[in-house]
């Protein structure tokens, strides 16, 4: 007979109600920013910022050189003002701002507000349809009766019936205006490249390039398939899979048709070109061009579209293959129309990289904007063309690497000549990280990142490629840079690991000296750091957080120095709501030696006296190790736990580029099973030392990579791990891209007796353990999925049932490799196979009651309008 105790543990009921309460989406309503993020002005290095809290949200505007904070205006002025100009009520808790922005020099904002379509605004002028709008209606009505299946592709609701009404604010005076009849700017559409100055514009058409002037481009924003608009031919050689057009998903394909509607254009529409290198100057163009011609292709099946299924078609060379991309960088003078085909062929089956320079102010404002547009929609194309990292544009920057990821090679091309330097070699015997290259005057000097010394740290070489001296050093890992004072020679980068009795993954900043003196800490405080700055790189605002601190975020300036204080993050709803923060922890991998870090998370209604069945989540990496270190309130394992889990994140041996070359490239050549034994080592350390730990109920999940492991560690270690979620793993890396397998995983180069050289590339499978499941597996997939392939799946299911093994399989129809659109479905999912195994309970019913109240819950958006 079982005693009480007995029964106690044998047995929790899953709490979904507190599931429920903290599931992303709910999480939503309880706490807002976790981060500021500043708006850089053009004109001066002060910035604007927004900032939700339970409070509603605000606005600011940050003067470094002042030290002073202010508010951008009175929320509850601009709301009465907004109210009277258009007769909606609005509060200063709800403004209803979208897309504000600079404008005039920096001395006014401007921003839209949606409102119904049909609504009255007082002493609104009435605006008379115009021909083209009238042409545009009709081709509206056109589409309408000739929709066919490639509007299906789109899974996004319905737009609302409203129309936006634009507002300036003026910041010196504090008055609002409404601006009728103003004539926005057009959206950048996805086929435009446009040059630094805004003169030029590259697209492709068919298979070829394409540009025209700015003039001409503003016509092609006005009038779709205006026939007067000037287009030049660039390329007459481009052909299918040797092309200058970007391979486009369907989606993006249909996405760019609605936006260029009427170009009726013989060549075919207008189409995004591979990606458009400018020199800063407008004066050149370079871009990266492959020939696909002889590889194989791959497929994905489009199940939901109407009325026919469509079949998505692509190259996709797999690892071990001969037949791979053949790389090339072309360079384009915009004046001529030459193109320089620059071939250094360096190694057999080279990739070439062109160097691009940092971001700038006005890029992250762009993809801000098309973040926030594109938020449902995980394949959208970016608009942002990056800019050769030289100045001028005589001279382009790119690397070169071999198919084995051991060799690179750093270059410069003459831009007229093609003409290739070589400036910089790096070699190794495992894969290589790079990072970008950056100039110190234009090509003076160039710093470099390398791993050579076993650590990642930056190189200072002069012009020629005559190494000078190592900036860094030491037993720690240097990551991005963030600015170079040329005038006091100074380099601001961050890095991780530096810091003594610290988590090794937190990051902070720092300066040094370009001679390698002077190292100063920026950032200081047991935190992980994210910095962000303005072009002119003189302040840097500092957000930091730890899963079990709520984020702050300050501003300094280059030396480190505290100008003001900007934002705490707002977790007193969370906290009312019975939140309560993870744990971290650190345990020695399997060998005893290695630290390994990771976090714990319980449910919010612990009791200590229970044991708790115990679900990893898991990612092996090398390129990245997934173990929470910032506030993340909405990650996917608070819900899970809340149902009676203890859910652990743990780090392995190869997880990550975080610490040194040894650790991150552990699994080199065993990338099936490098990690697994760290995994169970830290389960079975912590349950010995945490008593409330079940390790006889022991379960795992993981996402890709993790998905991966998930079915590795099942097929392993039958008889520990019981219960396996595996969601999307590329369980056969011989049907995966060769780029990730042959990298992390090595490939063997053999020369021929042709003297010709052929590549070799065996691999452990999870299919190959198939017969050793003894536990509960589930194995799901996009039937979408261009990244992992369904394959992946398909394989190890189809093993699985030759083995005569019962496992289960959830094909998520319409998915790519993103399950985000359909989030909260796998989560609640995922929950109930976790309970239904490891708790002996579940929900069996049809309707996922979790999401139908949270349905329930949201009012219609036609009513709120």
């Amino acid at each position: 007979m079982e005693t009480a105790s007995e029964v106690r543990v044998a047995r929790i009921e899953p709490n979904y109600a507190l599931e429920e309460r903290f599931l992303p989406d709910q999480v939503s309503k309880l706490v807002f920013d976790l981060a500021v993020t500043p708006h850089w002005f053009s004109e001066s290095d002060r910035f604007w910022y927004s900032y939700q809290t339970t409070e509603g949200t605000r606005y600011y505007i940050v003067d470094p050189m002042k030290k002073s904070k202010t508010p951008l205006w009175d929320n509850a002025k601009v709301a009465a003002a907004l109210s009277t100009l258009t007769n909606f009520p609005y509060d200063a808790l709800h403004l209803p701002i979208k897309r504000l922005k600079l404008a005039e020099k920096d001395a006014r904002m401007r921003f839209e507000v949606e409102i119904r379509k049909n609504a009255v605004v007082p002493n609104e002028p009435k605006k008379e349809k115009s021909q083209e709008d009238m042409e545009e209606q009709g081709k509206e009505g056109e589409m309408k009766q000739g929709e066919q299946q490639g509007q299906a592709l789109q899974a996004a609701e319905k737009p609302e019936d409203t129309r936006t009404i634009h507002f300036e604010y003026d910041i010196l005076t504090a008055k609002l205006t409404r601006l009728d009849n103003f004539d926005a700017p057009k959206k950048k559409p996805m086929w435009a490249a446009v040059s630094p100055d805004g003169k030029t514009v590259v697209f492709a058409r068919g298979y070829d390039l394409y540009l025209m002037d700015g003039e001409n481009y503003a016509k092609a924003l006005k009038k779709a398939g205006d026939a007067s608009v000037v287009e030049t031919q660039v390329t007459t050689d481009g052909v299918e899979k040797y092309s200058y057009a970007r391979v486009l998903l369907p989606e993006q394909a249909e996405q760019l048709k609605k936006e260029d509607q009427g170009d009726t254009n013989k060549a075919g529409p207008r189409t995004t070109a591979v990606t458009i290198h400018w020199s800063k100057d407008s004066k050149k163009f370079a871009l990266e061009r492959e020939d696909n011609r002889k590889v194989g292709d791959y497929w994905v099946i489009h199940s939901l579209t109407n009325p026919r299924p469509i079949l998505e078609t692509r190259s996709y060379p797999l690892p071990g293959e001969a037949n791979m991309p053949a790389s090339e960088i072309d360079i384009f003078d915009v004046a001529s129309k030459v193109r320089t085909v620059v071939q250094p062929k360096s190694f057999v089956d080279e990739v070439l990289t062109i160097s691009d320079a940092p971001q700038m102010e006005r890029d992250r404002e762009e993809l801000r904007d098309e973040q926030e547009e594109n938020r449902l929609n995980p394949t959208a194309l970016t608009r942002v063309s990056p800019r050769w990292v030289a100045d001028t544009s005589d001279k382009l920057y790119f690397t070169s690497r071999s198919r084995d990821f051991r060799r690179v090679e750093v270059d410069a091309a003459d831009s007229t000549t093609g003409k290739v330097q070589k400036l910089i070699e790096e070699r190794s015997n495992v894969w290589m990280s790079q990072k970008p290259l950056r100039l110190v005057e234009n090509g003076k000097e160039m710093l470099w990142w390398s791993e050579r010394d076993g650590w990642g740290h930056f190189y200072l070489y002069d012009g020629q490629g005559k190494l000078k001296n190592q900036v860094t050093a030491g037993e720690y890992v240097t990551d991005q840079i963030a600015s170079v004072d040329e005038k006091t020679r100074a380099l601001y980068f961050t890095a991780n690991g530096h810091e003594a009795g610290e988590d090794p993954y937190y990051t902070h900043l720092y300066r040094v000296g370009l001679d390698g003196s002077g190292l100063k800490l920026l950032t200081p405080g047991n935190f992980t750091h994210a910095a962000s700055w303005p072009d002119s790189g003189k302040y840097f605002l500092d957000t930091y957080s730890k899963v079990d601190t709520a984020p702050k975020s300050v501003l300094l300036d280059g030396q480190g120095t505290q100008l003001a204080e900007l934002e705490n993050t707002d977790v007193s709803q969370l906290m009312e709501a019975g939140f309560k923060f993870p744990e971290t922890f650190r345990v020695k991998a399997d060998d005893g030696v290695t630290d390994l870090y990771g976090v714990i998370y319980k449910p919010f209604d612990f009791d200590a006296s229970r044991k708790y069945p115990v679900i990893e989540y898991v990612y092996p990496g090398p390129q990245v190790e997934q173990v929470t270190k910032a506030f993340s309130p909405k990650s996917p394992n608070v819900p899970l736990a809340q149902l009676g889990f203890i859910v652990l994140e743990v780090g392995n041996r190869g997880g990550s580029p975080q610490r040194d070359k040894w650790y991150d490239s552990y699994g080199y050549g065993n990338l099936r099973d490098y990690g697994l034994a760290d995994k169970k080592a830290a389960a079975q350390r912590l349950a010995a030392s945490h008593s409330y730990m079940d390790i006889s109920r022991m379960g795992m999940w993981g996402h890709s990579g993790g998905g991966f492991m998930t079915a590795a560690a099942m097929l392993q270690y039958p008889d520990f791990y019981k219960v396996g979620w595996s969601e999307s793993g590329n369980h056969d890396n011989n049907v995966y891209n060769n780029t990730w397998s042959e990298k992390y995983h090595g490939v063997r180069e053999e020369t021929q007796k042709d003297g010709t050289e052929k590549f070799f590339y065996e691999i452990d499978k999870n299919s190959e353990l198939a017969k050793n499941l003894k536990g509960h597996l589930m194995l799901t997939t996009g039937d979408m999925d261009d990244n992992v392939s369904m394959v992946n799946t398909m394989r190890l299911a189809d093993t699985l049932i030759k083995a005569n093994k019962r496992f289960e399989m959830l094909v998520f129809p319409g998915m790519r490799h993103s399950y985000m659109p359909i989030n909260s479905y796998v989560i609640v999912a995922r929950g109930d196979f976790f309970s239904k195994w490891l708790l002996g309970s579940s929900e069996t019913g049809a309707d996922v009651i979790e999401l139908q109240n949270a349905k329930q819950a949201t009012p219609s958006k036609k009513l709120k309008e």
